[in-house]
């Protein structure tokens, strides 16, 4: 069960973003070489945002499971590791408040854009947002995640004051 479950995460935040990526830059390539050498294609900038989208999020959730994101810790670093859980508590309780407030109407949205399709290609709207509605809702697992091992820390006194 837990190789299964580790196998359809690493689908979601690394394969999936990966061939996106792969797609993304192979089409970028390609419409580069026709807009110099030969007739513009009007697909290939379609395509790569679509693949873009697809490349940021889903890669935002594996940075996120890696704990990879770039942070801006000066002054977290500077104060005691009590303070730093409070800080963390907070943070993540702010950003799981954010993410669970707009999760409902991103998803309304998503489904939403079902009915409009891209001008060239004909992509549906939601399957090109599709990856937002995923990201939020890895994100706030993941965020429920971290807060429930930060309360856990806080309520057994395991870390120093």
């Amino acid at each position: 069960m837990k190789k299964g479950f580790k196998f359809l995460l690493d689908v979601i935040e690394v394969y999936t973003p990966m061939a996106a990526f792969i797609v993304l830059f192979t089409v970028f390539m390609l419409g580069i070489f026709f807009r110099y050498f030969l007739a513009p294609l009007t697909w290939t900038l379609e395509l790569s945002l679509v693949c873009f989208i697809w490349t940021a999020l889903l890669g935002g959730l594996y940075a996120k499971r890696t704990d990879s994101h770039v942070k801006f810790t000066l002054i977290y670093d500077m104060v005691s590791p009590k303070k730093q859980l409070w800080m963390r508590l907070f943070g993540n309780g702010l950003l799981l408040t954010a993410f669970g407030m707009a999760f409902y109407p991103s998803l309304n949205y998503v489904l939403f854009m079902g009915f409009k399709k891209s001008n060239v290609l004909k992509i549906p709207m939601d399957v090109a947002f599709a990856p937002y509605v995923v990201f939020m809702a890895f994100m706030i697992g993941r965020l429920i995640h971290d807060l429930y091992k930060d309360l856990n820390l806080l309520f057994r006194e395991r870390i120093p004051k």
